[in-house]
C-alpha cells in the first residue's frame, strides 16, 4: 500500500502588485496534496503554468480554494476550473470562493458555473468539508474586498493559513496548529496597506507559538530585504523555525512529527 504523503508546493510566493505585475517572483498559488485531497489555493496568475511546469495535473483537483477576488489571488481561477474540469467536460470538483467573488463585480465567469459539480460560498466562523479534509474560515480578514484565512485539519495533521489581511486585535487568537503560514508583504509596519508587516508576523508567531512557520507572499520590501535571511533571524528570536518559501518549495507536513 502507497503511504498517504501530505505536502505543500509553492507555485508563487509573490505579493503586491508591482512584484506580481513584474513575476519577480511567481503568483500561482498553492497545491495541496493532503492524502488522498488536492486543492489548489489562491490561483493567481500563471497558476497554469506553475501547475504544468511542477507536473501537477489539475483533474486530479478536488477544489479550488479562493481566499478573495484580488487579482494577485484570482488571475488563473477561471482557467483553472476549465482544467479541473477537463475543459467542462467532466463535472466535478468544489470551488470555495468569498460571496463578492461570484456577486459583486465578479472574477468568476458566468458560464463556468456550472462546470464544478458545487460552489460553496465561504463565510466567517464555518467549516467545510473535502474528502477527508476539513477547513475553517474563523475570521472575516480586514482587507478591502471580502478575505478569509484558513484552518485545515487532515487526519494527521493541522495547518493554518494567514492569508492578506491589516493586522487586528485578537488575530492570532484565530489560528492554531502545529504549522503557520503567513502572508508577509511588508517589511515594516506603518504604511497605509491592509497587509501585514514582518514585526507583526513576529507578534503573531510568538502569541501562536508554532512547531514550524513559513512566511510567503513577499512585496518588495520583503524580498529586497532577502527573506530567507529574515526567515534566519527570527528563528532565532522566536526559538521557533521560520522558513521563507520559495517558488516550487515542496514543504512535506512529516516535518512536523506527531
Amino acid at each position: 500500500m502507497t503511504e498517504l504523503r501530505d505536502t505543500i508546493t509553492f507555485l508563487g510566493t509573490a505579493g503586491a502588485r508591482f512584484v506580481v505585475a513584474r513575476q519577480f517572483l511567481a503568483s500561482g498559488g498553492a497545491w495541496l496534496n493532503l492524502g488522498n485531497t488536492q486543492m489548489l489555493l489562491d490561483p493567481g496568475p500563471g497558476s497554469l503554468v506553475q501547475v504544468a511546469k511542477r507536473k501537477f495535473d489539475p483533474i486530479k483537483l478536488d477544489a479550488i480554494i479562493l481566499s478573495h477576488k484580488h487579482l494577485d489571488h484570482s488571475g488563473d481561477i477561471n482557467i483553472m476550473i476549465e482544467a479541473m474540469t477537463d475543459g467542462g467536460t467532466k463535472k466535478r470538483g468544489t470551488v470555495f470562493a468569498p460571496s463578492d467573488a461570484l456577486d459583486q463585480d465578479p472574477v468568476i465567469l458566468s458560464y463556468l458555473r456550472s462546470y464544478p459539480q458545487n460552489i460553496q460560498v465561504l463565510n466567517e466562523g464555518m467549516s467545510y468539508m473535502i474528502n477527508d479534509v476539513s477547513f475553517r474560515t474563523p475570521v472575516r480578514h480586514k482587507h478591502p474586498v471580502e478575505t478569509y484565512g484558513f484552518v485545515f485539519q487532515t487526519p494527521r495533521y493541522t495547518f493554518s493559513w494567514i492569508t492578506d489581511t491589516r493586522y487586528f486585535e485578537d488575530l492570532a487568537g484565530h489560528y492554531a496548529g502545529d504549522l503557520l503560514i503567513i502572508n508577509v508583504v511588508r517589511l515594516k509596519a506603518g504604511a497605509p496597506l491592509d497587509h501585514l508587516s514582518l514585526p507583526e508576523a513576529k507578534d503573531i508567531i510568538e502569541e501562536i507559538k508554532p512547531k514550524i512557520v513559513i512566511l510567503t507572499h513577499f512585496g518588495m520590501t520583503m524580498w529586497r530585504a532577502k527573506p530567507w535571511e529574515l526567515a534566519r533571524e527570527l528563528s532565532e528570536e522566536t526559538g521557533i523555525q521560520v522558513i521563507a518559501a520559495r517558488d516550487g518549495m515542496r514543504f512535506d507536513l512529516a516535518q512536523l512529527g506527531t
